[in-house]
């Protein structure tokens, strides 16, 4: 939170909401990351355009961030710790094969088309989250 302004999550909300729109008016499908990613396992037909995608979903913002700060090094800090990892990997492919989606299909694409499941799962998503951070604050957790 150290780097957020208003600006930037505007511009990063327009950026989705942009894509998200562009990639459903040139394939016919929601821009799920869940969907896309299942269908890059599963589904020898799509196998291609699914894994480009997420391939683009790592590489795309790496090079705009290159292009914007081209002296800054692009650096990721992720927990070390397998016991956090590997659970957490667990619990986000069941929670989101329980909610029939991830943030990105249900948060993104589905309050975009006024779907109330999706509205419902996201503020669930939501809750949880805060409950989650809630918790872990007063484990003395800090990620």
């Amino acid at each position: 939170m150290h780097n957020f302004t208003p600006i930037s999550a505007l511009i990063g909300g327009i950026i989705i909401g942009l894509s998200v729109v562009l990639y459903f008016y040139t394939t016919g499908r929601l821009a799920g990351i869940s969907g896309i990613f299942e269908n890059a396992v599963t589904q020898s037909s799509k196998r291609l355009s699914n894994i480009l995608f997420l391939i683009g979903l790592v590489i795309g913002p790496m090079f705009i961030y290159y292009i914007i700060s081209p002296n800054e090094p692009i650096t990721f800090e992720i927990t070390h710790s397998y016991l956090l990892i590997i659970p957490g990997g667990f619990l986000v492919g069941f929670g989101t094969r329980l909610g029939g989606g991830c943030t990105s299909g249900h948060g993104i694409c589905g309050i975009g088309r006024l779907s109330v499941n999706s509205m419902i799962a996201t503020a669930l998503f939501v809750a949880t989250g805060i409950i989650t951070v809630f918790t872990l604050q007063q484990l003395g957790v800090y990620l």
